[in-house]
């Protein structure tokens, strides 16, 4: 099974890259060649920020998941995280 990622944000200005240093253009498709991958999202705004996320394989099923951040001050300083794991499977497996 081949899988592709791509993303759309609709809310707030960031950029999402993985961790092989690929930055994400928004709703481009970029191949996915490892079984266990990180994404890291970058904020470039101060308003809240909202992205989907779909992961798509090459027989058409796909899995959305949505990431919501609303910065916080703390300490005079702003700041927005989240940590997601999610397992995705082939239904054959």
């Amino acid at each position: 099974t081949r899988y592709t990622i791509r993303y759309f944000q609709s809310d707030g200005k960031g950029l999402l890259r993985n961790d092989n240093g690929t930055v994400f253009k928004p709703n481009d498709r970029y191949p996915l060649t490892k079984d266990v991958f990180r994404l890291y999202y970058t904020s470039l705004s101060s308003d809240r920020q909202t992205i989907d996320v779909y992961v798509e394989d090459n027989f058409g099923r796909m899995q959305q998941l949505t990431f919501s951040f609303n910065n916080e001050k703390a300490e005079n300083k702003e700041k927005s995280s989240a940590t997601v794991t999610k397992v995705l499977k082939d239904e054959d497996s």
